[in-house]
């Protein structure tokens, strides 16, 4: 039944494009019935070559299906990049990693890139290379480190710390609340291997933060 009715309406298409086709024929090719029945031949020949090449060749159709897929495939890569890039920015956004900058600095962020801390409890020690005003990570992560006697420290400025490896600890970066840590005063050495890429020095009191670093802390 479908193979019937696109052909009925072939039928139909080419029935309605001869009336404007032999207005057009009349009008150039003058009014003898023998010239209209050869311009009309030649008109019909053209069009039916056109129209075979258009849509009844093989290769006609092996283009559009590549046109198609081609468009497919550039709409598909497309989001995928969208999808990924939302990712990663957001993925950037936790543990003080995101890059906005941190002005006016609140009252209520004690410490300052740079300086040096111990942990309260663990007893390692470390440099603040990034801050939050509050814990800004995955919701299952901080339901894992937090128990429900702990969920007011989410909302409680949270530093990341690069742990020095002297300490022999393990873990090379931590993300942690400010209640945890202490400031160590007096010249302190922090080795870790990322240290040149966030400080240029040591003043007296606490590293000196890389320019790019400092755009972002513009207060520390």
């Amino acid at each position: 039944m479908a193979l019937v009715g696109a052909a009925a309406l072939l039928q139909l298409g080419v029935l309605l494009s001869a009336l404007p086709a032999q207005y057009f024929i009349a009008q150039w090719y003058g009014v003898h019935s023998a010239q209209r029945i050869q311009a009309t031949e030649r008109l019909i020949i053209v069009w039916w070559n056109s129209f075979t090449k258009s849509f009844l060749s093989l290769d006609a159709w092996t283009d559009h299906l590549k046109l198609w897929l081609s468009k497919t495939r550039n709409w598909y890569d497309g989001e995928k990049k969208i999808e990924s890039g939302e990712k990663e920015e957001t993925a950037h956004s936790y543990f003080a990693e995101s890059t906005y900058i941190r002005s006016p600095k609140p009252e209520s962020v004690r410490f300052s890139m740079g300086q040096v801390v111990i942990h309260k409890r663990l007893g390692y020690s470390g440099v603040i290379v990034g801050w939050d005003v509050k814990a800004k990570a995955p919701e299952e992560w901080l339901q894992n480190k937090y128990p429900p006697a702990k969920q007011y420290l989410k909302d409680t400025p949270h530093y990341r710390i690069l742990i020095n490896t002297a300490n022999g600890f393990g873990k090379s970066t931590a993300y942690i609340p400010e209640e945890e840590i202490t400031i160590i005063m007096g010249l302190q050495v922090v080795h870790h291997s990322d240290m040149i890429a966030y400080f240029s020095g040591y003043d007296g009191s606490k590293y000196i933060m890389q320019p790019w670093l400092k755009k972002i802390y513009p207060h520390d």
